[in-house]
């Protein structure tokens, strides 16, 4: 009765570290990661975060072009011809010698320089131009937070096979110590062989069970250091994260949050939208520019001569497209479709955020009602395997009813472990969704 008792306490040790390490969700000697830290590395390390920069710089380089356009433009040409006819005088001199002779073969070179005094569309362009780098930055920042939710997938998917991992180590430290405890009882012959067998096949089967366990987390956790370009060993641990307070709080302002990125793009979208709308507007106004042209050709500015001369000449330009026959109002029109196309597309997006949110509240709820029936199972299981273990040691039930109500137990701790992983991965999912970090 000593030695059996030496076993259980040793057996029941075993089983308490084995749920302390589980329930602190820590492996000796490796490190812990949690949810949060793990977003933000896949956030970090995702190459496309160097968009942000890169479209900076690239717009950067565009609104110095828009600039120049204030600057003055310097123009070298140069030209030379032939012509078939040329001028003539109505009349000749006295001696017949004409008044003046024009040149059939012409040439011309000069410098020009244009300077804008006043053109909306070089503001209008500038602004535009402002816009599309918010919109695509908006767009990145998109694309960057659907991470979010594969971590999350690749997270709880090892965390819930982690936790397995600690229940049925805990039921093979269990199964270790009863085996010993009927290998004594064989050898004193107050228990069949067979009883030691059918306890050692059923450890050897959770041993496999481990080791399947075991490889699928590896593959859980591979995938998971693929996502947030960490080393994340077999023997590194997932830290449970308690989402208790922030997801009732989220729950409770669900219907003002505005945090998901996408409804920061739909603004920028519409912001990009309003400045087209304004550079279809400045492309109708009038524009005023000065230029000046020195010149040398032959002829000069006097056509009738055949000399070569030097040249100069100014003034001021008005443009003004006038009349386009409704173009710039049709294109104005277009946008403003476009407009409601984007706030139809936000509707739409806000709808069926509204029903991820319903359907992850109403999980929510589920589990934590699952949960306490858990709780309830669990102990019942304990009370009867331990009732069982204790009748099988004093030899009055078979090391099959016994197994019977350990396998039993071992689920209920399965089913438990489960719960609470699913509890917290719809809790992190639900606050994904609204936009909010997990902490």
């Amino acid at each position: 009765m000593k030695i059996r008792s030496r076993s259980f306490i040793a057996a029941w040790l075993l089983t308490a570290h084995a749920a302390i390490c589980t329930a602190g969700q820590l492996t000796p000697g490796g490190r812990s990661f949690d949810l949060a830290s793990l977003q933000q590395a896949a956030v970090d390390t995702d190459p496309r975060l160097q968009q942000l920069q890169l479209l900076t710089t690239q717009t950067e380089l565009r609104l110095r072009n828009i600039a120049a356009g204030r600057l003055p433009s310097v123009t070298v040409d140069g030209q030379a011809q032939y012509q078939s006819d040329v001028p003539r005088p109505a009349f000749t001199l006295p001696g017949g010698s004409l008044l003046f002779t024009a040149p059939k073969a012409t040439y011309d070179s000069g410098l020009r320089i244009d300077q804008r005094i006043f053109d909306a569309s070089i503001n209008a362009q500038d602004a535009l131009e402002r816009a599309q780098l918010a919109e695509q930055q908006a767009r990145v920042r998109t694309t960057l937070f659907s991470l979010r939710q594969q971590v999350n997938e690749a997270f709880f998917t090892a965390a819930a096979l982690q936790a397995r991992q600690g229940a049925l180590a805990a039921a093979i430290s269990d199964l270790s110590a009863r085996l010993d405890e009927t290998n004594e009882r064989v050898a004193a012959g107050t228990a069949l062989p067979a009883e030691a067998a059918s306890i050692e096949a059923t450890l050897l089967q959770r041993r496999q069970d481990e080791e399947e366990l075991r490889a699928t987390r590896r593959t859980a956790l591979a995938r998971l250091a693929i996502l947030t370009g960490q080393t994340i060993s077999e023997n590194d641990a997932l830290a449970m994260p308690d989402l208790a307070a922030a997801v009732s709080r989220a729950r409770q302002a669900s219907g003002e949050l505005r945090a998901r990125p996408e409804y920061d793009l739909f603004a920028r979208t519409r912001e990009r939208v309003a400045k087209q709308q304004d550079v279809a507007a400045a492309q109708e106004r009038p524009r005023v520019s000065t230029f000046a042209r020195i010149g040398f050709g032959r002829p000069g500015l006097n056509f009738i001569t055949d000399q070569f001369e030097s040249y100069g000449l100014g003034g001021v330009r008005v443009q003004w497209n006038g009349w386009t026959w409704g173009s710039g109002s049709r294109e104005r029109e277009a946008l403003a479709i476009q407009q409601q196309i984007v706030a139809a597309d936000q509707a739409a997006f806000a709808k069926g955020l509204s029903e991820s949110i319903e359907g992850d509240a109403a999980t929510v709820d589920r589990l934590q009602a699952t949960l306490a029936l858990d709780d309830r199972i669990l102990v019942l299981r304990e009370q009867i395997e331990r009732s069982t273990q204790a009748r099988f040691q004093e030899g009055v039930v078979t090391a099959s009813e016994f197994l019977d109500r350990s396998s039993e137990l071992l689920q209920a701790r399965f089913a438990r472990a489960t719960h609470q992983v699913e509890l917290a991965q719809a809790g992190a999912r639900l606050l994904t969704t609204l936009g909010l970090e997990v902490r």
